[in-house]
C-alpha cells in the first residue's frame, strides 16, 4: 500500500492506493480514521493521478472521476458505495433513494451505516446523500466540509440542521 497526503480547499487529504486501485481517501479530521500501517510506503508518485483528479474537481474542472477503485467492505457496503457513484454531480439523493435503487426500502438505516463507512469520499460521493427533509446529515469529514462540497457542486438547498 502506498499513500500520500496533500492540501486541498477542505484541508489535508490522505490518499492510499494499492496495486488494484484507490483504497482510501481521508480527511484530516475523520470520524473513522485510517491507520497508516508500518508496511505502507509514502509515495507521491503512486497517488499522483488521484491527487490530480481531486485537485481538478476542486478547481471546477472535473465532475466525474476516472480512477481504478479498490474499496474493501462487505458485499452490502460495496453495493451501496457503487450506487453512490450513480448520483449525478450537483444533485442529492436521500438515504431512501439509495435503498430504493438497491431494491430494498427497508434497508434505509443500513444504507446510512454503509454510507458513513465509505472509504472513498468525494470520488464515491457520499456527500450527495442528505436527509429526506433536505437537511445535511452525518459525514466522516464533518458537516461543514459536506456543505462546502455541495455548494461547490451548486447544490444550494442543503442546509445544516441543529
Amino acid at each position: 500500500m502506498w499513500f500520500d497526503d496533500f492540501k486541498t480547499p477542505v484541508g489535508l487529504l490522505t490518499v492510499a492506493v494499492d496495486r488494484r486501485g484507490v483504497r482510501h481517501i481521508r480527511f484530516q479530521s475523520e470520524r473513522h480514521p485510517i491507520r497508516i500501517e508500518s508496511e505502507w510506503k509514502r509515495d507521491a508518485g503512486a497517488a499522483r493521478e488521484v491527487r490530480e483528479q481531486l485537485m481538478q474537481y476542486f478547481a471546477g474542472e472535473r465532475r466525474e472521476f476516472d480512477l481504478p477503485l479498490h474499496p474493501v467492505g462487505s458485499e452490502f457496503q460495496l453495493q451501496v458505495w457503487n450506487t453512490l457513484a450513480e448520483i449525478p454531480f450537483g444533485q442529492t439523493w436521500c438515504y431512501e433513494d439509495v435503498a430504493r435503487r438497491l431494491g430494498d426500502l427497508k434497508a434505509t438505516r443500513a444504507v446510512g451505516a454503509a454510507n458513513g463507512r465509505n472509504p472513498l469520499p468525494i470520488v464515491l460521493p457520499c456527500h450527495r446523500v442528505i436527509g429526506k427533509d433536505g437537511s445535511l446529515t452525518g459525514f466522516g469529514g464533518g458537516l461543514p466540509i459536506k456543505q462546502y462540497l455541495l455548494e461547490h457542486e451548486g447544490v444550494g438547498q442543503a442546509r445544516l440542521k441543529f
